[in-house]
C-alpha cells in the first residue's frame, strides 16, 4: 500500500560542499529522509489495518495520526529542501517574489535576518520556513517544531531551512547559526520564485 517515495536529489550528494559535506547530506537523504518516508508509509497500513478490523477508538487512533502527520511532515519539508538548495544557488531573487518581500518585510535584508533568526533558533528540532499565506495573501514566515507544529493553516512552504542536529551537527558541531548562514549560500531562488507563482495563483 506504499503511497511515499524517496525523492532523488537533482544533485551529487557532494555538490553542495563545502557548506555541505558529502557525509552529511548523504546519512540526511539516505538515512533519515528515508526513514520519515517509510514510517508513513507504515503508518498508512496500520491504519488501514484498524479500519479492517473495526478498530477505530481513542486509544488505536490518536498516537498513528500523531505519527503519520510528523512523518508525512518530515517527507514534505525534506522534498522541498532538496529543491530549494543547488550548488549553483545564493544571491537574492528578482521579479515578483523580490517584490512581495519588500513589501511584506521591508526588504530583503530585513526578510533574511527574520528567517536566519527563526531558524537559528527554533527550540529543539525544526524548520525556518518562508510561506505564503493565502488568507491574508502575504509572505510569511515560520517556526515549525519538529515536522508540524506552529504552522498557520493553509500556508504553503515556499522556502525551507531544516534545522534539525541531523542537518549541521557532525559539520558545524552546536554552532547552529554558523550552518544557517551557508544555507543563503545554497538557495536556488529559481525553485522558490516557481513555488511562489504557483502559490499566489499567477
Amino acid at each position: 500500500m506504499g503511497t511515499y517515495a524517496l525523492p532523488d536529489l537533482p544533485y551529487d550528494y557532494a555538490a553542495l560542499e563545502p557548506a555541505i559535506t558529502g557525509q552529511i547530506l548523504e546519512l540526511h537523504h539516505a538515512k533519515h529522509h528515508a526513514a520519515y518516508v517509510k514510517a508513513a508509509n507504515d503508518t498508512l497500513e496500520q491504519l488501514a489495518e484498524i479500519r479492517d478490523k473495526d478498530r477505530i477508538t481513542p486509544a488505536t487512533l490518536v498516537g498513528l495520526e500523531k505519527t503519520y502527520a510528523f512523518n508525512l511532515s518530515g517527507h514534505v519539508l525534506h522534498s522541498i529542501f532538496w529543491q530549494n538548495l543547488s550548488p549553483d544557488g545564493g544571491d537574492r531573487p528578482d521579479g515578483p517574489l523580490a517584490d512581495a518581500i519588500d513589501e511584506h518585510f521591508g526588504g530583503f535584508e530585513q526578510f533574511k535576518k527574520q528567517l536566519t533568526v527563526a531558524t537559528a533558533s527554533v527550540q529543539g528540532s525544526g524548520w525556518g520556513v518562508l510561506a505564503w499565506e493565502p488568507l491574508g495573501k502575504r509572505l510569511i514566515v515560520e517556526q515549525v517544531y519538529d515536522h508540524h507544529g506552529n504552522v498557520g493553516q493553509g500556508s504553503t512552504p515556499l522556502l525551507v531551512f531544516d534545522a534539525w542536529e541531523h542537518a549541521y551537527y557532525l559539520q558545524y558541531k552546536n554552532v547552529r547559526p554558523d550552518y544557517v548562514d551557508k544555507l543563503w549560500d545554497l538557495v536556488n531562488w529559481e525553485d522558490v520564485i516557481t513555488r511562489f507563482t504557483k502559490a499566489v495563483g499567477t
